[in-house]
């Protein structure tokens, strides 16, 4: 009996191409990043680590294990994730923008773009409105098929 002998999935010569590009496009901003401040950009990529780790992880775990204490209690955790998402990406937006949308960074931002910041945090009030707006009507939708594939039930 023949042992079965096992590829490496090394995908097509396309994938491999960009691959091979993306990690010299990494190297590159790596070595440019790095070129200025080595020990500020080090200590500023362990210091996120940190504060993700530390304490980012356990503050959003510990909200994420209320939600779903909550509608389970509710008998609802099927609707878990239609708060889990709008609420992820909106947090994830925050994350991303909480210079701007904070007003920290106002008179910088303005020195350069010519532009305020004003209108960031209700740009992202409005963004964060708007998935849980359509997280909503996504689950009336979804509650309303269920209702109507559902056999009536005579009492």
């Amino acid at each position: 009996m023949a042992i079965p002998v096992r590829r490496i999935p090394f995908g097509s010569p396309l994938q491999l191409l960009l691959l091979l590009c993306s990690f010299a496009l990494a190297g590159y901003a790596g070595v440019r990043l790095l070129a200025d401040d080595w020990f500020g950009v080090a200590l500023w990529f362990v210091g996120a680590a940190l504060v993700h780790d530390l304490v980012l992880v356990p503050l959003y775990a510990g909200v994420d294990r209320l939600l779903v204490r909550g509608c389970a209690a509710a008998g609802r955790r099927e609707r878990v994730g239609y708060v889990r998402v709008p609420a992820a990406l909106s947090a994830l937006l925050l994350l991303v923008w909480f210079p701007l949308i904070g007003g920290a960074v106002d008179e910088r931002y303005r020195s350069a773009t010519g532009r305020s910041a004003e209108v960031y945090l209700g740009h992202w009030l409005l963004v964060t409105a708007a998935l849980f707006a359509g997280s909503g009507v996504l689950l009336a939708v979804r509650l309303r098929r269920a209702a109507k594939l559902r056999p009536p039930t005579d009492h």
